[in-house]
């Protein structure tokens, strides 16, 4: 583990916020942190996506109330936005 102080602290929340910021960044919502560019990747969205979805399978019953909501709420909106934007 890092003991930089700068980086946030590791927990389940702060990881499926990473996948979900990942998620977002391939459908074109955030822009590449290293280049500031937004891009469209519905693959790699896809595959960010079902990460999450892997994660919530094999987590089920693990997990508190909070993180249990907080990754249905993540999948909710990312499969909604993936649908949206693959209609177009």
């Amino acid at each position: 583990m890092s003991d930089d102080p700068s980086l946030p602290q590791i927990d389940f929340a702060t990881f499926v916020l990473s996948l979900s910021h990942s998620a977002l960044m391939h459908l074109g919502e955030a822009p590449d942190p290293e280049s500031d560019q937004v891009r469209v990747d519905l693959e790699l969205a896809r595959q960010n996506i079902e990460i999450l979805g892997l994660l919530e399978d094999k987590t089920r019953g693990n997990l508190s109330g909070d993180e249990e909501r907080l990754l249905a709420h993540v999948l909710s909106d990312l499969r909604l936005r993936f649908a949206e934007l693959s209609r177009k």
